[in-house]
């Protein structure tokens, strides 16, 4: 990824784009009482597109102004999305991430494993909230729903930041199993040969 100033303007807005939205449209539309979450999928999507480093970023700061707009424990949030747009980003670097159900999948393991991670601190952290059957309902819901709407925000995310992608998600290819091969002017062909047989 490129970065530049333009680089850090686009981030910014899709970030305080992406708290408006979930705070204001997207909590409003529940569907079998559980609603999307656009947070984990845009750092998902920063990290499947850019690497490890941008999706963390973006995770931070999307973090921090969502526990600032909902005037929670600062930090929480912000680490959790850290995770999640960092294992993207790895991902991306070490398998093939232009398949086109890669963003699918990972939203909704990316859903579950970021609100059971939310559960689970708020939980040490003393926070008292109802545990219940509904909560793991609410879970596996909003994965789902995520997993329905990952494909739309990815190409919203793929196409903000399109001027900075380095690689557009070109697959990757395997290296060639039969070895360096030596061509040139000053190469003849009983070195290629033996070379070969070795």
């Amino acid at each position: 990824m490129n970065v530049t100033f333009g680089t850090i303007v686009r981030l910014a807005l899709l970030v305080l784009v992406t708290v408006v939205l979930q705070l204001a449209v997207i909590t409003q539309m529940t569907v079998l009482d559980a609603d999307p979450d656009l947070f984990p999928l845009v750092v998902l999507s920063v990290g499947l597109l850019a690497g490890p480093i941008p999706g963390a970023t973006t995770g931070f700061l999307l973090g921090l102004v969502a526990d600032m707009a909902l005037l929670q424990t600062l930090g929480v949030t912000s680490l959790l999305l850290i995770g999640v747009g960092y294992l993207a980003g790895r991902y991306r670097e070490l398998r093939d991430a232009s398949h086109r159900l890669v963003p699918v999948i990972g939203a909704m393991i990316g859903t579950l494993a970021y609100a059971a991670s939310f559960a689970l601190v708020q939980f040490l952290l003393g926070v008292e909230s109802p545990v219940s059957p509904l909560v793991i309902h609410e879970a596996i819901v909003g994965a789902l729903l995520n997993a329905l709407i990952a494909m739309p925000v990815y190409a919203a995310v793929r196409f903000i930041l399109r001027s900075d992608l380095v690689d557009d998600l070109r697959p990757r290819r395997r290296p060639s199993a039969t070895g360096l091969r030596l061509t040139g002017p000053g190469t003849s062909p009983g070195l290629l040969r033996s070379s070969r047989n070795r």
